[in-house]
């Protein structure tokens, strides 16, 4: 019996109930073992080339006559070289513009020195007549009586008592407005 699990695959039963993958996938996993291999091989080879970073280089008297160097030297060398240059060169610059801008910066914002003057202070006296404003006595009466109002709002008192104090706070009112007005 056959089933579709995927587009790429299928997959057999057994009578044994366990599931077989096809030659399609057996055939990609192939070619993946194939290029983990050889990209092992690959890094196994520049290893040996080029040692172990870990571990100090061992003097040439223990290890006896030393390989011939290669007569051209490895690719990409030269290029490394030159990145390297400019790497160099870009950390010089961004510390040159740095240290000239700090210098720059401190010139401009430095604080003044002693060789310049105070500035001139200049005083002005005005003489503001004193004017007092007097409220006429029925506007007095009438805050007063706004103050009772209050606290009794405030307290919750209700009944014939808040309707006394709102009405005589409402007289006062009109006279202070009446006493106010020219």
């Amino acid at each position: 019996m056959r089933t579709r699990s995927s587009p790429a695959t299928i997959d057999f039963a057994h009578p044994t109930g366990q599931r077989t993958l096809g030659a399609v996938a057996l055939a990609r996993e192939e070619q993946q073992r194939r290029k983990l291999e050889e990209i092992r091989r690959s890094f196994a080879e520049i290893g040996t080339r080029m040692g172990s970073l870990f571990e100090p280089a061992k003097e040439s008297s223990d290890r006896g006559p030393e390989p011939a160097e290669p007569s051209e030297p490895a690719v990409g060398t030269a290029a490394r070289r030159q990145v390297a240059h400019w790497a160099l060169a870009a950390a010089v610059l961004a510390l040159v513009c740095l240290l000239v801008g700090g210098g720059l910066g401190y010139l401009l914002h430095r604080p003044a020195g002693a060789s310049t003057q105070p500035p001139a202070t200049i005083v002005v006296t005005r003489t503001v007549p004193e004017t007092k404003v007097v409220a006429p006595p029925a506007c007095l009466v009438s805050a007063q009586r706004a103050d009772v109002l209050v606290d009794m709002l405030v307290k919750k008192t209700r009944g014939i008592e808040l309707t006394k104090a709102l009405n005589a706070y409402t007289e006062a009112s009109r006279a202070c407005r009446k006493e106010a007005s020219p």
